[in-house]
This record gives structure tokens, sequence and C-alpha cells, in this order.
């Protein structure tokens, strides 16, 4: 069981990791997709499926988990997240054609569900509102940490020994996370559902919470966001690849740049978000990368071009991912936040299903210029929805507590 005395570093830490492991597991797939291609005999145009299977399956099963952990806590379901998803990524290991390599990316969607929203959720339940865009700007590093080392190494690793190794890989870290998880979190003292849980109570709380106005937007807002993602990014490699003659190194390369550059903005710009707002973030957030996305393939004539490039659409997605999860985990009272977040990443991962699948239909038919400027024209609407229709919260800033007398909410069910 875990101490009492549980203190915020270390919760930040078990987020990260898990954070970390279910982000690397995503985003290998498009570096290593040429390689997958190859082992297993996938034509192009079936590719974008592999990203479809996941994200289909994590929003179903998202839409379960959220109201679950609203009642039961953050904690069981950050547990039950993460060890199934260090199953699930273990049985890549023998994937061994592209139906059985479907399945296993749908059981990692599955655990991805459950896991999906309970880390912003759990955020917004144990942090302040003020300190929530900090917070989520540090976990949120994971996300860059991947791109840093777990993808390069990944993609060093498929090389060496076949694609299935960085899943195994990651599997192992995901393991780690559990057991920091189990260790060390405890289940913050907030106000938990009260009602009965059941398919159709579920199914009125979410037709009753997309009935406002600012949360269908937001939930537009995250479909957008990532079918643009989807768009832009999966067959990017493959682009390089076809465009210059790369090699996994230099692919691998290119996602490492990126990833400095969101470590270094996520928690700045989550800091800056605390102290000034967050919606002015996301929409130069969203404007500046429409720009970059719609440009690509213009400005990439010669390979090192990439290289900025890519640090600065990095730098613009990190821009608005912390400031955007802070913004949402005041939009509804805590007993729904867990509901909210799953079903706003549910909505998030059927725009990104539906933009893999469409990738790989638009880069066969127009090539990546399409798929670029699509992405461009989603991420510009998505801004403009932003600034148009989701409210800004107040931040109350208060003196702060002596270090000595201050009291971290957490209780031991």
């Amino acid at each position: 069981m875990f101490k009492e005395n549980s203190r915020p570093h270390l919760i930040l830490a078990a987020l990260w990791l898990m954070m970390f492991s279910a982000s690397s597991q995503v985003m290998i797939i498009p570096p290593i997709i040429p390689q997958i291609s190859s082992e297993l005999g996938i034509p192009e145009s079936f590719q974008g499926m592999l990203v479809t299977a996941y994200a289909v399956m994590l929003s179903l099963f998202a839409l379960t988990a959220g109201p679950i952990s609203d009642k039961f806590g953050r904690r069981r379901i950050l547990l039950i997240g993460s060890g199934a998803m260090a199953f699930a990524l273990f049985l890549h290991h023998y994937a061994f054609d592209f139906v059985s390599l479907l399945i296993v990316r749908a059981l990692a969607g599955a655990a991805g569900g459950v896991l999906s929203g309970a880390s912003v959720s759990y955020i917004g339940d144990y942090f302040p509102y003020e300190k929530r865009g900090w917070a989520n700007g540090v976990v949120v590093t994971g996300i860059a940490a991947g791109q840093i080392l777990g993808i390069p190494i990944g993609t060093l690793l498929a090389e060496w020994g076949g694609f299935r190794q960085p899943f195994v890989m990651f599997a192992i870290t995901m393991t780690f996370a559990f057991a920091l998880t189990l260790l060390t979190v405890p289940q913050p003292t907030v106000q938990r559902f009260r009602g009965r849980l059941s398919v159709r109570v579920t199914f009125k709380n979410y037709l009753e919470m997309l009935k406002r106005p600012e949360i269908s937007a937001v939930a537009g807002a995250f479909a957008l966001m990532h079918f643009s993602i989807a768009m832009y990014v999966v067959f990017l490699p493959t682009w390089l690849t076809q465009t210059f003659d790369l090699s996994g190194y230099e692919i691998a390369s290119v996602v490492f740049v990126g990833g400095i550059a969101a470590v270094f903005t996520g928690p700045v710009a989550g800091k800056l978000s605390d102290c000034y707002g967050r919606k002015a973030l996301i929409i130069i957030s969203c404007f500046g990368l429409s720009l970059v996305m719609a440009s690509t393939t213009a400005v990439v004539s010669k390979f090192w071009i990439a290289y900025p490039l890519f640090f600065i659409t990095m730098t613009l997605i990190a821009m608005r991912m912390s400031p955007f999860q802070a913004l949402i985990s005041e939009m509804i009272p805590e007993e729904k936040r867990g509901s909210l977040m799953s079903m706003l990443i549910a909505i998030g991962q059927l725009g990104m299903g539906f933009g893999g699948a469409f990738a790989g239909y638009a880069f066969m038919q127009f090539g990546y210029i399409s798929n670029s400027v699509l992405a461009a024209v989603s991420v510009l609407a998505m801004g403009m929805m932003v600034w148009r229709f989701v409210p800004e919260p107040k931040l109350n800033f208060q003196a702060p507590i002596p270090e000595n007398k201050q009291k971290v909410p957490y209780s031991v069910s």
C-alpha cells in the first residue's frame, strides 16, 4: 500500500512515466510503418488502419472508464489501465501478420481507453486550478521524452531486431509505471458520483454535457485537433523517406529534435497559462501550426529543413496541450470530471481514427500535400472554435500557504 505522506513530485513521476509509455507506443507507429509494411506485407492503403483500430477501441473503452473513475476513484482506473496496457504491449511480440497486429493494436487501444482521461482528471482532482497548467505541462513532457528517447531508441530496436521490439520495451516501462502508481499515488478526497452506473444513466449524462454549448465546442475542437495530427503525422515519415531516401535513423533524428522543443515548451506554456490565462496560448498555437503544416511540402526542399520545421511544429503543439487540458478540467464539477475527459478523448480519438484512415487515401490519391493542407485547415478551425465558443475560467490567486502547513488531499480508499 502507498504511504499517507505521498508527495506531489512522486505522483507527477508516476503520471509522467505512464504518459511516456502510453504516448511512445502510439508515436512509434509512423516512424516504423515502412518496416512493419515490409515485414508483414501490408499495402500502403491499409497502413492507416493500425491507427484507426487503436483509436476506435480507445474511444469505446474511454466512454466506460470515465464514469467508473467518477464513482470509484481515479487511482483504481490508473492501476487497471496501466496494467492492461503493459499486458497488451507484451502481446505485440506475438503478432505474425496484419490481422494479428491489428488485433493487438485494438487491445492496446482498449487499455488506452481505460487509462486515457484518468491522468488529466487526476491532476484536476489533486492540484488547484491555478497550478494545473504547470502540473499538466510537467506530465506532458513525458510525451516529449518519448520523442527524444523512446522513439529513437524504439526505432533503433526495430532496425536491429524487428518492429516488435519497441512495443516490448514500452511494455516494460509501463510495468514500472504500474508499480510506481501502486506504491506512491493516493486517491484524492473529492466528491464522487453518487448515482447508479448504467448504460442509460451514462448515455444521459453524456448527452446533458454535450447540450452545453461550451462542452460541445470543446468536443468539436478535440476532434479537429486529433484529426489534424493524424493527417499530418501518420504519413510524414513515409513522405520524407520517399522524397529523400532516408533510413530509420534519420527519421528518428527528426523526431528527436521535435521532442527537445516539446520538453522545454510544455512546462513553460503551462506556467504562463497559470499566470495569464489559457485561451490566448491555444489560439496562437493553432494559428501558427496551421501556417507550418500548410507550408511543409513547399518549405522542405532539402532534408535538413525538416529539422527546424518539426522543431517549430512540436513547440506549437506543446504550447497548446497543457493549457487546453487545464482549461477543460475546470469546465464541470469534479464528480463528472472523469466522464468529461473520457468523452472528449473518445471524440478526439474518433477524429484521429478517421484522420488516420483518410490520410492513407489522401496520400495515395493526391500526395502528401493534401495531408498537410487538410491538417492545416483542421487546426485553424479548432483555434477559431476555441476563440468563439469556449469560455475562460477565472484564475483566483491566493497567498501561498507555508510549506509545513500545506495539506495534500487524499484518502486511502
